[in-house]
């Protein structure tokens, strides 16, 4: 039988949780904070294409309990890649169903060519509405794996 988390969506909105700089949360993003067992994740949420591409990068650390949640308004399919271009942290990215079901997780490891055709890309291998990016690590560390579902819905836009 499958393995079934559950994460409460604790908070969200403009709430800037830290301030402006390298390393740091950046404003006029939206901000949630998702629950699971005794664990707070606070997460940037990138819904537009701007926002998307830029993801992480040039952020020279990531608080512990940080991430970032990349939502899209229809399915991805399964070829659709991140990459790590000008990325200076190792990430883990799960990529998620509409139903908040984790459907694959990768590490990415940082890209700091001159040129992003030289960085690798790391294809979902699933369908996907929302991808989440937290520090390598994050998902093993808190005992989320590929099956585990996050309440994601509602920050998903309708069809």
């Amino acid at each position: 039988m499958m393995r079934m988390k559950y994460v409460l969506l604790v908070a969200w909105g403009g709430l800037l949780w830290m301030s402006a700089g390298a390393g740091q949360a950046r404003a006029g993003l939206d901000h949630v904070t998702l629950t699971f067992a005794e664990h707070q994740l606070s997460v940037e949420v990138a819904r537009q294409p701007q926002e998307r591409a830029r993801g992480l990068m040039g952020r020279e650390t990531l608080a512990p309990d940080a991430g970032m949640l990349f939502v899209y308004a229809r399915q991805q399919p399964p070829t659709s890649s991140f990459w790590m271009y000008r990325t200076l942290i190792p990430l883990d990215i799960a990529f998620l169903g509409a139903d908040g079901e984790i459907r694959a997780i990768r590490r990415m490891l940082p890209c700091r060519t001159a040129s992003r055709e030289d960085c690798p890309r790391y294809a979902a291998g699933a369908p996907f509405r929302a991808a989440l990016e937290v520090n390598a690590g994050y998902f093993s560390r808190h005992g989320l794996e590929v099956g585990d579902r996050l309440p994601i819905a509602a920050l998903l836009p309708s069809r």
